[in-house]
C-alpha cells in the first residue's frame, strides 16, 4: 500500500467510526503530512482522492472538511474510482504542478513547435467546403475536407481509409473512449501493453473492465505472453501502440506483428492500435491495421502530439459498421466535435505549413534523442528498449535506488520525473524496478543531470 492509499483508508475509517464528525473540519495538509510523515503534496492529494470519493469537501482558504451529507458510496464504486484516480496522479502532476524542468512529461518543448500562420490558416477556412464557417455544430462525422486530407496520409500507410469510414474526435483519448464504450461492458477483460499508457488505465477501470497486461519487448508484445493471455482470459480488446510506444520507445516488427494479428483474428478479438505519432514516422513502418486492412483492427491517430496539444483534433477508422456506430454514440455523448478547431488544422496542411514542421519535428526528435542516449548512458542509466524509436520517450532504469525516493527529491529540486510503476496495470508488477519515463526534449537539462551526478556518483 501507497503512502497516499495509507491516509485515504485512515481517514476513511475515521469518517465511518464517526471520529471525524459530519461537518467538522480534519487535520490541515500541514498537520496531517506531520502526522503520517508524509509531504504536503502526499496529504493533498489523498484529500482529493477522499473528496473524489464523497467523504470530504474542500473550502476554498479553509480547508477539508468531512462531507455534511455523506453517503457512504457502494464498495465496488470506491475502489473502482480510487483506482482511477491512482493512475491520472503523474497527469494530473503534468497539466497543473510547475516545475521548471519537466523530465518525465508526455509532451514535446514549446521550442519544437512551429508559431504557425494561424490567421492565413483560418483565412483558409472560409474557402473550404460548401458552406464555409457557420458557427453551428458541424457534421457529426466532423469536418470533411479534413477527413480527405487525412484519409490521403492514410492511404500512403497502405490504410484502405476514405473519408466515410474516418470520424473525427476530441483527440485520440477521446477515440479510445468511444471504442471502450461501444464495446465493453463492466466485467469485461481486455489486455493492454504493460508498461503502457497510463490514461488509458484510468479510463478503463473507472468503467469496471478488467485489465490484464502484456508484456512488452523491443519488437513490440510478447507473442508467448500474448497468446498465454488470450486464451486463458478470453479478452475482448487489445489496446496497443505499435509505433514509437508510450513510455518505451519501441517499435513493432513485421513478425511481431503478423503473429499477433494470427492470434486475434483465431480468437475473434478486436485490436485498437494507437498511432499518435504517426506523421513523423516512416509510412512504410509495421503497423497491425496496415495488414489485418482494418477488418478487426481499429486505427487512432491524433494531431495532438505532433501539431500542438491544444487543437484537440482526432481520428478513428475500422469497419464501416463499427464506425457508423461510434458516430452515433458520439453524437449520442457530445453531439459533435469543434468544426472550428478542424477547419484551422485543415488550413494547416493546406498552406504546407504542417508539412514543414513535420520536417523540423522529425530532425530535433532524431537529435534530442542522440544527445540524450549518449549523455545518460554515460551517467550511469539503462535503456533496455534501446533509443527513442523516433518519438519522444526514453525508458531509463535507475540502478540500486528506490523509485518513490528519487521522484520526491526530484521534486524538491523542481525536476518532474515520471515513475515507471505508473505505467503499469497492476500495481505492484514491476519487472524493471526501479525505471522512469523520460521525455528526450528535456533529457540533458543540465539541472537533471547535476541530479544525477549526486545520485549516481
Amino acid at each position: 500500500m501507497t503512502k497516499i492509499e495509507y491516509i485515504v483508508t485512515n481517514v476513511r475509517e475515521r469518517i465511518q467510526q464517526s471520529e471525524y464528525q459530519a461537518g467538522t473540519k480534519v487535520p490541515s495538509i500541514r498537520a496531517a503530512a506531520k502526522h503520517y510523515g508524509a509531504s504536503k503534496n502526499t496529504v493533498a492529494e489523498a484529500y482529493e482522492r477522499l473528496v473524489a470519493m464523497g467523504y470530504l469537501q474542500a473550502r476554498a482558504g479553509s480547508g477539508f472538511y468531512v462531507a455534511k451529507n455523506y453517503q457512504a458510496p457502494s464498495v465496488q464504486h470506491s475502489q473502482q474510482l480510487a483506482q482511477a484516480l491512482n493512475t491520472v496522479s503523474l497527469l494530473r502532476e503534468q497539466l497543473v504542478q510547475d516545475y521548471e524542468v519537466r523530465i518525465g512529461d508526455g509532451r514535446p518543448p514549446e521550442q519544437w513547435m512551429e508559431e504557425f500562420n494561424l490567421q492565413h490558416a483560418a483565412r483558409l477556412t472560409q474557402q473550404q467546403g460548401p458552406t464555409g464557417f457557420d458557427y453551428g455544430y458541424g457534421n457529426p462525422w466532423g469536418f470533411l475536407p479534413l477527413r480527405e486530407r487525412i484519409a490521403r496520409f492514410l492511404n500512403e500507410r497502405r490504410l484502405p481509409a476514405e473519408p466515410g469510414n474516418i470520424l473525427l474526435t476530441h483527440g485520440a483519448n477521446h477515440a479510445m473512449d468511444l471504442v471502450a464504450r461501444q464495446l465493453l461492458q463492466p466485467g469485461d477483460t481486455v489486455l493492454v501493453d504493460s508498461p503502457g499508457y497510463y490514461p488509458l488505465f484510468g479510463k478503463l477501470k473507472f468503467s469496471h473492465v478488467h485489465l490484464i497486461g502484456v508484456q512488452r519487448r523491443k519488437d513490440g508484445p510478447d507473442v508467448e505472453d500474448f497468446e498465454k493471455k488470450v486464451k486463458h482470459y478470453q479478452p475482448k480488446i487489445f489496446f496497443t501502440q505499435s509505433l514509437a510506444h508510450n513510455p518505451t520507445g519501441s517499435n513493432l516488427s513485421l513478425p511481431v506483428a503478423h503473429r499477433i494479428l494470427k492470434i486475434a483474428d483465431q480468437y475473434g478479438m478486436y485490436i485498437v492500435e494507437d498511432d499518435v505519432f504517426a506523421d513523423i514516422m516512416p509510412a512504410e513502418s509495421p503497423r497491425l491495421a496496415t495488414l489485418d486492412q482494418l477488418e478487426r483492427v481499429i486505427y487512432i491517430g491524433s494531431f495532438s502530439k505532433t501539431l500542438s496539444a491544444s487543437l484537440r483534433v482526432g481520428y478513428v477508422t475500422g469497419n464501416n459498421s463499427l464506425v457508423r456506430a461510434l458516430c452515433d454514440l458520439k453524437m449520442i455523448t457530445l453531439v459533435s466535435t469543434s468544426d472550428f478547431l478542424e477547419r484551422v488544422v485543415c488550413g494547416l496542411i493546406d498552406s504546407g505549413q504542417y508539412r514543414r514542421h513535420l520536417k523540423k519535428l522529425r530532425d530535433n526528435v532524431r537529435q534530442a534523442n542522440a544527445r540524450a542516449l549518449n549523455t545518460l548512458s554515460a551517467a550511469g542509466l539503462d535503456f533496455p528498449y534501446g533509443d527513442a524509436g523516433g518519438g519522444y520517450y526514453l525508458w531509463a532504469r535507475w540502478p540500486g535506488q528506490d523509485e518513490q525516493h528519487i521522484t520526491r527529491q526530484a521534486a524538491s529540486a523542481g525536476i518532474f520525473l515520471a515513475p515507471g510503476s505508473l505505467f503499469f496495470p497492476q500495481r505492484g508488477v514491476h519487472p524493471d524496478y526501479p525505471a522512469f519515463r523520460i521525455n528526450i526534449a528535456y533529457a540533458t537539462h543540465q539541472r537533471f543531470l547535476d541530479f544525477l551526478a549526486r545520485k549516481l556518483g
